[in-house]
């Protein structure tokens, strides 16, 4: 079995603060014996308004956030996934929403830009990620040692065809800043959707509270098992989810309902 952690955080606009939390929380996540961890989507800034996202976005393969999570996989001799960063996008005025993959060597080993943006409006609140984020435009996956792990990033959670193109995943994850509003209704029964149908274990780490620009988040980050159990949740906070992959039960559940195999379509 392999431990896993999705680390929970309430991220500010300061990507100084926000290192020192997840530095924090990513020890804790070792000290309990994790190997693999997840940060959530934007775990280094969230401000008041997408465009700042501008401001923070490093290029490919350079950047204080970058080095900042090759030297913790490296420190801590384990697989980090860094939930997401802005990256500076070929458009100009936009970044690319990324999940960058950390070997314990610290090497960046798989980058997935965020495929599905996401459109929201009511009358309280509305959000529009495609003003300012280009689209990605394929799937990623890399092997960890206790097999293939699928990637990807929040809105992307509503497109189950997403996570069927990943392939027979023991583990797919959704790193995420879910709104309050979408988050109470939706997010716990997707993320055990796409567990069930693809037989595999999923990973969310969440933004999970009231940041600091009065925007709210919903949490919940989880760890499901293949047979759609919610195994670790960390409701509100800081904080982490964690559990094991057990790759014997998800044989297992293959095996007496082998529901991958009975595809036709």
């Amino acid at each position: 079995m392999t431990k896993v952690a999705a680390v929970q955080m309430v991220s500010t606009p300061v990507v100084k603060e926000n290192m020192v939390t997840a530095g924090k929380l990513i020890a804790e996540a070792v000290d309990k014996g994790a190997e693999l961890v997840l940060l959530p989507e934007y775990w280094s800034a969230i401000g008041r308004q997408d465009i700042e996202k501008l401001d923070d976005a490093e290029p490919y393969g350079k950047g204080p956030i970058q080095d900042f999570m090759a030297e913790t996989a490296r420190k801590h001799n384990i697989w980090l996934i860094g939930g997401t960063l802005s990256l500076v996008s070929p458009e100009p005025g936009k970044v690319l929403n990324t999940t960058l993959v950390y070997s314990p060597e610290g090497s960046n080993v798989a980058r997935y830009d965020k495929i599905h943006l996401f459109g929201f409006s009511t009358e309280r609140e509305a959000y529009d990620e495609s003003a300012v984020i280009s689209r990605g435009s394929s799937v990623t996956t890399f092997e960890a040692p206790f097999g293939k792990v699928g990637l990807s990033v929040c809105y992307d959670l509503r497109f189950p065809e997403l996570y069927r193109a990943l392939g027979d995943c023991c583990l797919m994850v959704v790193p995420a800043a879910f709104t309050y509003t979408t988050g109470q209704v939706h997010w716990e029964i997707l993320l055990r959707a796409r567990a069930i149908e693809n037989q595999t274990y999923i990973l969310a780490a969440a933004q999970g509270g009231r940041h600091p620009t009065g925007r709210r988040t919903w949490g919940h980050s989880m760890l499901i098992d293949p047979w759609g159990q919610v195994r670790s949740v960390c409701v509100e906070g800081e904080g982490l989810a964690i559990g094991d992959i057990d790759i014997r039960l998800l044989s297992s559940i293959r095996e007496k309902l082998p529901a991958l195999k009975h595809r036709r379509l």
